[in-house]
């Protein structure tokens, strides 16, 4: 036990507290409510890095940040200066807790901690979502995912799991979109808009981006309740529209458009929209494929065909197939993804296009007789996608 130590031997500790290997830190008895009522950091794995996740407490709102190990250091001590009056730290291997009496004296316990596991960031997506359980997040409250107290409601877990798995999704795709302008994003077919709201409040609130979201859906009973809640949220730049992906206008550029779920050939008029306004990003998770499974035809396939279920699943993973390949012609790298566990839904492939470094859309490249081409002969195919792109390169 040290007692009486300065606010210097604070910092300092606060300083070696990284190689101590974090678990989670806890700050609470405030000063000031109206500033902060608590505050919880554990550390996160980002594109390889460590960095440490803090969670600000302010009321019914809440406030994230990622720190690296000097911005922590830094965080912390401000904290316990003028804010905090005790701390709670668990680390591999150590206890510790901060107590500051009223006169300002600071006293620092220490304890071995008995632990039989070290530390595992390798898996710390499965285990520390980006969203955490016991944290609310008030779309999650509003939305019924979340009490609000920060449980995950038994019925709505794998749509939480779902909305982390999304969130992960555009989290390695961030470096793709502009840090100097307004991110312009359009969410086609949004619906009840879970995964919407999610992006919003991960870009907007976690990562801090200029953001400006659109979500579109043909139910005007949907859009009510969406912009509603986005409004008893105070999400200022997220707006839902009534109306039809082909119909769609009301944008000239377009940095993202997110089509999740979007049924049969409205996933198409999607990405054919994102192709023509040049989108940095698209994703895609691609629903009720039918267009192909009246279309198919092979005689070389024909013993495999003549199963219904059979050939309705090939149709549908031809269809996407030759969607992510057309993305590719027009000057994109695709990749197709599993959304969630197949064990959910056998519809849950997502499709991630990001636009190629220095390249335009190359739609003329798709005239060019290959391979692709080859392939929609041999089913005798002709998907609406290849049409509209092809439409959009003679006009």
């Amino acid at each position: 036990m040290d007692e009486g130590n300065s606010m210097d031997n604070l910092r300092e500790f606060f300083r070696q507290l990284p190689d101590q290997n974090i678990i989670q830190i806890t700050l609470s008895h405030t000063r000031d409510v109206t500033q902060a009522s608590k505050v919880k950091v554990r550390p996160v794995l980002l594109k390889g890095r460590i960095c440490y996740q803090e969670t600000l407490y302010r009321g019914t709102q809440v406030f994230h940040a990622n720190l690296d190990k000097e911005e922590l250091e830094e965080r912390l001590t401000g904290y316990m200066e003028r804010l905090f009056r005790q701390g709670q730290i668990s680390c591999v291997g150590l206890e510790a807790s901060i107590l500051i009496s009223k006169k300002g004296a600071v006293s620092i316990k220490t304890k071995k901690r008995d632990n039989r596991k070290s530390l595992d960031l390798s898996h710390d997506r499965s285990k520390h979502y980006i969203l955490q359980e016991g944290e609310p997040v008030d779309f999650l409250v509003s939305l019924g995912v979340q009490t609000p107290d920060g449980r995950i409601v038994k019925a709505k877990y794998d749509k939480f799991r779902q909305i982390n798995r999304y969130l992960e999704f555009i989290e390695d795709i961030l470096d793709k979109l502009p840090a100097d302008r307004t991110i312009r994003i359009v969410d086609f077919g949004c619906g009840k808009s879970y995964l919407t709201f999610g992006m919003y409040y991960y870009l907007s609130q976690l990562q801090g981006r200029d953001i400006q979201v659109t979500g579109l859906d043909l139910k005007e009973d949907v859009i009510r309740h969406c912009s509603e809640l986005a409004k008893k949220l105070h999400y200022d730049s997220l707006c839902f529209v009534q109306g039809d992906i082909s119909n769609f206008q009301d944008a000239e550029k377009v940095d993202m458009v997110v089509s999740l779920h979007a049924c049969d050939k409205a996933t198409d008029y999607a990405l054919e929209k994102a192709v023509k306004w040049g989108a940095s990003v698209i994703l895609a998770v691609p629903c009720c494929q039918h267009e192909l499974n009246g279309q198919i035809q092979c005689e070389e396939l024909a013993p495999i065909l003549k199963y219904g279920v059979i050939k309705e699943r090939m149709a549908a993973l031809i269809t996407d197939a030759l969607r992510a390949d057309l993305l590719e012609k027009s000057g994109y790298d695709t990749q197709i993804l599993e959304f969630i566990d197949m064990e959910h839904t056998p519809k849950n492939l997502m499709i991630r296009a990001v636009k190629s470094a220095g390249m335009r859309p190359k739609r003329s490249h798709m005239s060019s007789p290959g391979a692709l081409d080859h392939t929609m002969e041999f089913l005798h195919v002709d998907p609406i996608l290849k049409e509209l792109l092809y439409e959009e390169n003679d006009h």
